[in-house]
């Protein structure tokens, strides 16, 4: 046996136990949303110049969970037919942000619709209005990390639910083809739309963070260093940091998700560890494939996403 099929086995065989309870989770969730239900969005819409004259842009903005608002990029690619589109609802990295709407051309050429969203407060046009009731350390998923519902990933979870909600609220949008597509940060984020909004109908999760978190706060050297930090300065605030980062860790969220996933990992990944990608792709009911590369870190490739393109044009056909 090759040392990589011994290290796939190993990985297709991990299979930490829940971090929190799941009648607790869901109850939490299933009130969070039903709120959010009541939260206008409050979309406007302007048009923006780009170089391609076959595409409409608009800079796209909707009001996250409190109130912030949160800019996007709406490009609708103009074809002979008025059918409406599929859409893919793009995440970025950490510390990055929507970019420029040119980056989206390859599903732009499939025909897709594309809602690029901004993370709040990283690197792009979108602040945020989250207030914090005590100091955190550098950078931002530590804010607000003891407590739940003022958290920073609390905050940034809803943004991309209410995301999926904006891009399906549109009417040149066909809201029974939304895929939510990341890496990274926005892989991980994708997951969670996709286990917190029933509008989701595909996954593209690239290399995921969010993802048996716990673990990654003890051996990743990715965003979640940031609360490793945080429990350095604060040893005694360790139950309330896991107790918080439980409700987004798709360990624990894997089960909602119900609808078609594509993920991929890089075995050589020391951001986003291939334990802790594979903790959740076992974890995952619906119909799903991951793709292995042994001799990759935390990157994406051309090949990767060729494969995401296949992925979502035999995904939105079968709807």
């Amino acid at each position: 046996m090759y040392a990589t099929e011994k290290r796939r086995n190993e990985l297709l065989t991990c299979n930490p136990s829940a971090t929190i309870e799941q009648e607790k989770l869901d109850r939490f969730w299933n009130g969070v949303l039903e709120r959010n239900e009541r939260k206008p969005l409050e979309v406007r819409r302007e048009p923006v110049q780009t170089l391609f004259k076959s595409v409409r842009a608009e800079r796209l903005t909707y009001l996250g969970y409190d109130g912030t608002p949160i800019h996007c990029w709406l490009l609708i690619p103009l074809h002979e037919t008025a059918e409406k589109k599929p859409c893919i609802v793009t995440f970025p990295g950490y510390t990055g942000d929507k970019g420029r709407p040119e980056g989206y051309a390859g599903w732009l050429l499939l025909g897709y619709a594309v809602l690029a969203v901004d993370a709040r407060g990283q690197g792009g046009e979108t602040g945020s209005l989250l207030t914090e009731a005590a100091g955190s350390v550098k950078g931002w998923v530590s804010r607000g990390i003891t407590d739940i519902e003022n958290s920073y990933y609390f905050a940034i979870t809803m943004d991309v639910v209410r995301a999926v909600d904006a891009a399906a609220d549109q009417l040149e949008i066909d809201a029974s083809r939304i895929a939510t597509v990341g890496a990274s940060q926005g892989g991980g984020l994708s997951l969670l739309a996709a286990a917190l909004n029933p509008k989701v109908s595909a996954v593209v999760a690239d290399i995921p963070n969010m993802c048996h978190m716990d673990h990654g706060v003890l051996h990743s050297t990715s965003s979640l260093t940031e609360i490793a930090a945080y429990i350095k300065r604060y040893p005694d605030r360790l139950a309330a940091v896991m107790e918080t980062i439980a409700h987004f860790d798709m360990l624990n969220l894997a089960d909602r998700i119900t609808v078609p996933v594509l993920m991929s990992v890089g075995w050589k990944d020391t951001v986003c560890l291939p334990e802790t990608v594979y903790a959740v792709y076992n974890r995952i009911r619906s119909k799903k494939q991951i793709n292995d590369f042994p001799y990759s870190g935390h990157e994406v490739s051309e090949y990767q996403r060729t494969k995401a393109y296949e992925f979502l044009q035999e995904t939105f056909d079968r709807v």
